[in-house]
Formats: C-alpha cells, structure tokens, sequence
C-alpha cells in the first residue's frame, strides 16, 4: 500500500493562508491549515460595537472584482465615493486636483522633472525618489513627512522601492478620479499591481465588514483547520522542509507555507540558518483610534493627510462618509493612524486618554468635536506594515524570489513582507498556488517570481 502523501502545512488562518487553503484543496492537494489564535482572519478582522459602529484594523477597502473572485459580490455594498485630502498650515487641498492646482507645487514638481532628464541615476532612497517624483515642494512639506511617520525611519535610510505604496502617479490617478465622478462609483486606483487597473473596478464593503472574505474562504475547511494550535517550530533536513511541530506533536509536511512575519519565521526554523538574516527586519507598530461621533461628513474627504510633524497622527478617515452603514444615523466614525513603537508612551496609553489626545489636535479641522464626541474605540498592532530600510533591501528582493529552503514558502502580507493591500495579496496567493506540480513523493511548490 503506497506511502500516504504529507499535507501542505499553512501557519496562519488570515486571508493569504485561507487563500491558500482554500485554492489547494480545489485542486486536491492534502492541506492542513494551523492557527495560533482563537479566531480566523487576523489583521482582515472586523468589529462592531454595542452601538452598531463597525470598525477593521485600519480603513480597508476591497472591489468588486476580489469581491466576485471569492464569492461574496452579492453581500457587498457598491463604493459611491473615495475622495483624499491634505491639511497644511491650516488649508485642505484635495488630491490630486488641489496639490496640482497649488503653483507652488505644481512649479516645483515641473522644474524637478525638468533637470537630468537624460542620464539620469536611479534613486536609491525613499527621499531621492520623492524628490524625482513630486518636486521639492510637495516632497518636503507632504510625501516626506507622511512617508517617515508611517514608516517610522527617515527617507534617507528608507529604500526607494517605497515608492511603490504610493502607486500611480498624478496624472493617472487624476484619470480615475474623473472616472469615479462619471460612473458615480469609487474607481479603485493604486490598489492593484497584480491585476490591470479599470473603470470596471470599483471599491465595494462586504456587510458585516471584510471578515466576510475570510469567512467565505473557510467554507469547507473545517475539518484541516485547527486553532489554537500556534506553530512551535519548522523542522528542515538536507536544506528540505519536512515538517513542523505543533502542540509538542511533530506533524509531517510535504510543504510548508507560512504568513508570519519573516522575523518570527526566522525563529520558527530548525535545521537550517538560512533564514537568520530576515530576524532584522522590521514592522511598523500602529494604534488606530476610532473616534465615535455625532453628525456625518465632519471632515472634507473620506481619507485626510495631516503631514505636519506637530500632529501625532498622520491620517484621518471618515469610512462613514462613503460607507454610510459602517455607522448608526447620525453619527459618524474617525479612525486616526498613529505610528509608533511598542516601547512609547502612547502604544500603551489607556483608550480615553488616546481619544482626549485624538480630540486635542482635531479640534483645528472640527471645532465643535468634543461637544459630538461619544467616546473611542482603540486597536493596536505590532505589524501593521513592513518597513522597507536600503540596509536590507537587497535581502528583501532575494525573498520575493525564495525563502531559500525547499518547500518553504513566505506568503501574505507580513510573509512577504510587503505593502500590498488585499487585492494584490489574493492574487499572489494564487500565483504560488498554481505554482504546484507533482514532484518526489508528494506535491511540492515550484518557485514562483514575484
């Protein structure tokens, strides 16, 4: 009687490893998927409040195209408006239409674009390529200081790969603004590398928050997935994954897929020191504070940018704005980005004082914000987003093409550590999967090229 074939380990039960999950056992391929904790989801959880306000990690928005891809187009609510804002020196100017109609940004985005066109050296740092792209202008006063707060390093010491967070440039985002004024829908724009941009492409909020992507994707995988059940270590003979230990209980593998971050992955692996250069690679740690409100539409757009340094914020959103449902009548939530470490004062600072130093600085954009203030809501996380420094940038591209351990995979966000949002993560996730065929005893992974 042949050898049973070894599952496919996936540690995580977030959206890559349910991804993953899901899209292996389509294709027949023994899976069995552990998560350390009590719920699915992870950072693609949702929550709503006693009072019906429903809040995620941070301001999520999804399309209609990841939507119809994992099933649940018909419990998502179409995107009617995504508009984004600037505050500085006391002044909102929209974007892009008010930065590039602003002469002083607009002249010195010119005049930068206008030298060394020829010849030109490509930039190797987060500033060198603000500069090239915006101007001196827009870069010093807007790009950089948002860049730096939400990164938590100086432009200087930040590779210029950065720059890919920031999508498109001017011009076309310009283009699907229109589009999004014509169709009365929120053309996604900068959301998406894997897949082509289009005015077919909108953002849609699944009811119940974007939890339901997970849900949906967990369908049928009841009986592979166990929580609970943290990954203690990844076991590697002969430069091979050949399982993992969970539990104390060592559980043989024909493949390992992983969405941790690449500095716990580091840890997790016994057998091999391939992988002890990703144990310096860091996170950025956020608090995200959401402030329940009376009224709706307090602030100008849907997502405000507050660059200046003197904020300890440096984004605002109103999801009820363009999401109305995402609040009860007549009220409205803010959900204010503060990046930090977990070793500052305000990663451990109690709710109500996050709130009082949210409502301080707020006041300058709304006024009367302490009279409409019904108390907060705070999530915090260590990993909220990758921090891409040029020290290790060339280690972070030989990771987009392999672990360098047989059989073992770095999927998903913090896995591959990078900035993609959960369209872009989706369809990664499927180009590793597809990457399956039948190779020694047991299904392995090709290498897949990011």
């Amino acid at each position: 009687m042949p050898a049973r074939t070894p599952p496919v380990i996936i540690i995580g039960a977030g959206m890559a490893g349910l991804t993953a999950a899901s899209a292996l056992r389509r294709q027949g391929v023994p899976v069995r998927l552990f998560e350390a904790g009590r719920e699915i989801a992870g950072l693609a959880a949702s929550f709503v409040d006693e009072e019906g306000f429903s809040f995620d990690f941070g301001a999520h928005f999804i399309t209609n195209r990841l939507a119809a891809a994992i099933g649940v187009g018909a419990a998502c609510r179409d995107v009617r408006y995504y508009g984004e804002s600037v505050v500085l020196k006391g002044k909102t100017y929209s974007y892009p239409f008010g930065l590039a109609a602003s002469p002083r940004f607009l002249a010195s985005a010119a005049g930068r674009r206008g030298r060394g066109v020829f010849g030109r050296k490509a930039p190797e740092t987060a500033a060198e390529w603000l500069y090239e792209s915006y101007g001196d202008a827009l870069a010093e006063q807007v790009a950089i200081p948002i860049m730096e707060a939400w990164s938590g390093a100086s432009a200087d010491r930040l590779a210029a790969s950065v720059g890919e967070k920031f999508g498109h440039g001017i011009g076309h985002t310009m283009l699907m603004k229109l589009a999004t004024r014509v169709l009365k829908k929120a053309v996604a724009s900068g959301y998406c590398n894997e897949q082509r941009e289009s005015v077919h492409v909108w953002h849609v909020y699944p009811e119940g928050g974007v939890s339901l992507l997970c849900k949906k994707m967990a369908e049928g995988l009841e009986d592979v997935l166990q929580l609970q059940s943290p990954v203690q270590k990844i076991i590697v003979d002969s430069g091979r994954v050949v399982a993992v230990r969970v539990n104390g209980q060592e559980v043989a593998a024909s493949a390992v897929m992983s969405t941790a971050p690449v500095h716990i992955l580091s840890k997790l692996v016994e057998g091999t020191t391939a992988l002890q250069h990703l144990a310096r690679f860091r996170y950025r740690p956020m608090v995200f504070v959401n402030l329940r409100l009376r009224g709706r539409g307090l602030m100008q757009d849907v997502v405000t940018w507050v660059p200046e340094r003197e904020f300890p914020f440096f984004r605002v959103t109103e999801a009820p704005s363009s999401m109305p449902w995402l609040a009860p009548p007549g009220k409205t939530m803010l959900t204010v980005d503060i990046g930090c470490e977990t070793s500052d004062p305000v990663w451990s600072m109690p709710e109500e004082q996050l709130g009082e130093l949210c409502l301080e600085h707020l006041r300058h954009m709304i006024p009367d914000i302490r009279d409409r203030y019904l108390g907060c809501r705070v999530l915090r996380t260590p990993i909220a987003y990758p921090v891409y420094l040029k020290e290790y940038e060339e280690e972070r591209l030989a990771l987009k093409r392999s672990t360098g351990v047989d059989g073992l995979y770095s999927i998903g966000r913090n896995g591959e550590f990078s900035h993609m949002l959960l369209e872009d993560l989706y369809w990664r996730t499927l180009k590793v999967v597809r990457g399956m065929t039948p190779s020694r005893p047991g299904p392995t992974l090709a290498r897949v090229v990011a």
